[in-house]
């Protein structure tokens, strides 16, 4: 692995699906005059890159972007079609999924690996980095260990060398159902709060049993933050009040 700080970013083209064309998007596009934040990782849909390194870049991109960054990429050697439905089915609304289908990008940033006995070819190691205006100013990249290493590139660790002092946005999950009046107060007071929530369906993603069990009420709203329950839309504007 290339530690690269302090280089210029390699020149590529990265050939993207944007709304049912093709998009050339060039890494001067992507970087020049900007302050950008990178992640990489081995493949879409793969374990660790589904349930952590991407959600968490999403989680806390606000708070990046608070702290005088204007974009986060996710660069991955997959083809743009896989990039764009994993991005779908993340969520992912504050990341710009980036294809480096042939590995170009990857191999010269000194990241192209063989995975050919997982059966993925070349891939990428997995690293973060932040970038300056298309120079490198710092690398976060995962040791050279055996499997698939996850240690130093997530977006806490990223948070912490920008700012330490950051402080990160509260985890909240709301459970509802169609056509809930008190839902859609919660809704509305967790919007005018600014706070950003997971919305979970009773219906569609969740069955009631599955609520009762999870929160111990069968009726909606139930509102999590941290972690914590706090209940009904009555509980949370008790809790927004203080």
């Amino acid at each position: 692995m290339q530690n690269k700080e302090g280089q210029k970013v390699p020149n590529v083209t990265f050939r993207t699906r944007q709304n049912n064309q093709w998009v050339n998007v060039t890494t001067d596009e992507l970087f020049n005059g900007k302050t950008v934040i990178v992640f990489s990782l081995p493949g879409a849909f793969t374990p660790t890159c589904s349930s952590t390194h991407l959600p968490g870049y999403n989680e806390l991109a606000p708070v990046f972007k608070e702290n005088g960054v204007d974009e986060i990429a996710c660069i991955s050697v997959n083809d743009t079609f896989v990039m764009n439905e994993w991005a779908k089915e993340q969520r992912a609304t504050n990341i710009t999924v980036i294809p480096d289908g042939n590995g170009e990008f990857t191999d010269g940033m000194g990241m192209l690996v063989d995975k050919t006995d997982l059966g993925f070819g070349k891939r990428s190691w997995r690293y973060s980095m932040l970038v300056k205006g298309g120079l490198v100013d710092k690398m976060f990249i995962e040791p050279d260990v055996p499997g698939d290493p996850f240690e130093v590139s997530d977006a806490e660790t990223m948070l912490r060398y920008i700012n330490p002092e950051a402080v990160k946005p509260k985890v909240v999950s709301l459970f509802t159902k169609v056509g809930c009046p008190f839902c859609a107060r919660s809704k509305s007071m967790l919007e005018e709060h600014g706070m950003e929530y997971e919305e979970i369906v009773l219906g569609k993603d969740i069955t009631t049993r599955s609520l009762r069990a999870v929160t111990g009420a069968l009726t909606v709203p139930q509102v999590f933050i941290n972690g914590n329950l706090i209940g009904d839309s009555e509980a949370l504007a008790d809790y927004l009040s203080v």
